[in-house]
């Protein structure tokens, strides 16, 4: 079978339609809460589950109260406190940083522009569409580990790298899809389309498998 654009809008639609079906309750698995400190989830959901950044912000929230408070903790006290998340020292400096932005330049909000996140150490193309889109429903692509491992193999894109992998993957499924595919290809890649041993007999996804 020929990948061509047509087949793989078709792909990507039915993609849509079996998961929307199969996972009506899938979402963002990172509580949301005050806008400030779901920006502090996002920064230290890199490489650490949901359940542990939500306990870790739950935590911090019982010291702290708000963007002032976070940054009168400081970096070093802060890294204690996020060091279940993993990678705490970097993680802490961009805590910090996105903190100074957004109560000296962002006016206390954040920001709905991709791009204007962006200039904040920490925020990648991802953690930014995960804003944009969780806190104000802009439509928005997140493209992560499984989003990227199960796009690729069931036709979407031939890309590996997550920029690449979502300019491709926007292309074929209208915006107004953006957000909740995201969802339902992660959840889906966490419950069936694994890294390791993923569920082929029983995949809703097969026929389009490269893979198979």
């Amino acid at each position: 079978m020929k990948y061509t654009l047509a087949y793989k809008k078709e792909i990507a639609e039915k993609t849509w339609e079996t998961l929307d079906k199969l996972y009506p309750d899938a979402s963002c698995s990172l509580d949301i809460d005050e806008p400030y400190f779901f920006l502090i989830r996002a920064i230290l959901s890199a490489q650490c589950t949901d359940v542990r950044v939500n306990a870790t912000v739950n935590d911090l929230k019982t010291i702290v109260d708000d963007v002032d408070d976070v940054i009168n903790l400081g970096q070093e006290k802060l890294a204690e406190i996020i060091k279940p998340c993993g990678l705490h020292i970097a993680k802490s400096k961009n805590i910090i940083a996105a903190s100074l932005m957004y109560r000296d330049s962002w006016n206390r909000t954040v920001p709905k522009d991709v791009n204007e996140l962006m200039r904040s150490p920490g925020i990648g193309k991802k953690i930014a569409n995960l804003l944009v889109g969780e806190l104000y429903d802009i439509p928005a692509l997140v493209v992560d580990t499984h989003f990227k491992r199960v796009a690729g193999r069931i036709g979407l894109t031939n890309n590996t790298e997550p920029l690449k992998v979502e300019a491709d993957v926007t292309k074929l499924i209208d915006s107004s899809k953006w957000n909740r595919l995201g969802h339902l290809v992660v959840h889906f890649g966490r419950v069936c389309c694994t890294a390791r041993a993923p569920k082929c007999d029983t995949c809703p996804l097969a026929e389009f498998c490269k893979e198979n």
